[in-house]
């Protein structure tokens, strides 16, 4: 009776052991009937039928069964054969084994020995010479995540956007700073169009930031130290509503923060004129005025930087 317990331990003992050494074979039982095929019996699915032919987005392509990379898309390429083709594998990730009769090369997943496809050479499809062909059916793509943008946006509108733009630019951690127009109620609008004074929108910047080397405070004090910002009727020479000093805040700390600095401004003497705004559709200015200055060589006519704090 000993022994037998003793038996019935080391068999138990063995699928354990296997299941560790192996933790994708219980996948197996999720495959479906067609998978299977492919998979395990080796199968093939038919042209231009498998869900990866065509795929073009950046990633990496994996197997099915035990989710090992296999193939980078930057190896992919199309050679119109019908299934997924790639001219490169991950490496030691793919195994090759001729078939039984001699005539062509099956490709396997080299950890778990899912059958993948065949692979071909001497067809001068790429500079490698060599096409893996795959069944969509064997892969699971999973796609590269786009990089999470660490810069911020702020939209600042202080009379000529040329000068604003200029001053804006030249703070470190700022990326860029276009000039266009913001608060109106015509989409898409032009300069001649924002210049007839009848489309509501401002001259405005929109300044792309890091925040991690620059803070939205230290960029709205320079915003209220370039221009007059108790100008009521626009900013120096330039007079009218598109001149107007405004600030368009994309959440409630912006808000408080421009609130918390115009309140020091009025502390001060200045009565502030500058209306403080939700953020509003931005509209790019045409090319010719971007970098306006820069491109003169020159520096503003009615900006200048005048320490307020």
């Amino acid at each position: 009776m000993q022994k037998i317990v003793l038996m019935f331990c080391a068999i138990a003992l063995t699928f354990i052991v296997a299941e560790d050494l192996k933790p994708w074979t219980t996948k197996l039982n999720n495959l479906t009937t067609f998978e299977k095929h492919v998979l395990i019996d080796k199968g093939t699915e038919r042209a231009f039928s498998g869900k990866y032919v065509n795929t073009k987005e950046d990633g990496t392509y994996k197997c099915k069964v035990c989710d090992s990379p296999l193939y980078m898309s930057s190896d992919k390429f199309d050679s119109h054969c019908g299934w997924p083709s790639f001219d490169d594998a991950i490496p030691g990730a793919i195994k090759e084994v001729p078939d039984a009769d001699g005539r062509r090369t099956e490709i396997v997943c080299a950890n778990c020995g899912a059958h993948m496809g065949h692979v071909f050479r001497g067809e001068g499809l790429t500079s490698k010479n060599v096409r893996h062909c795959v069944n969509s059916v064997s892969l699971n793509f999973q796609k590269k995540k786009s990089p999470v943008s660490t810069f911020k946006k702020a939209y600042f509108a202080g009379g000529c956007f040329w000068g604003v733009e200029y001053y804006l630019e030249q703070i470190d951690g700022v990326k860029e700073v276009t000039s266009g127009f913001m608060g109106g109620h015509l989409k898409n609008p032009g300069y001649y169009d924002v210049i007839q004074k009848n489309t509501g929108h401002i001259e405005t910047v929109e300044v792309v930031y890091d925040p991690a080397k620059v803070s939205y405070k230290t960029l709205a004090k320079t915003f209220f130290e370039i221009h007059d910002p108790t100008q009521t009727d626009g900013q120096g020479p330039d007079i009218g509503s598109q001149y107007l000093s405004a600030i368009f805040v994309s959440n409630q700390e912006e808000r408080q923060t421009i609130e918390r600095l115009i309140k020091v401004l009025e502390g001060k003497g200045f009565k502030v004129a500058t209306t403080v705004m939700p953020k509003a559709p931005f509209y790019s200015a045409e090319a010719y005025h971007q970098d306006y200055y820069e491109r003169k060589g020159s520096k503003p006519y009615c900006h200048r930087r005048i320490k307020r704090f």
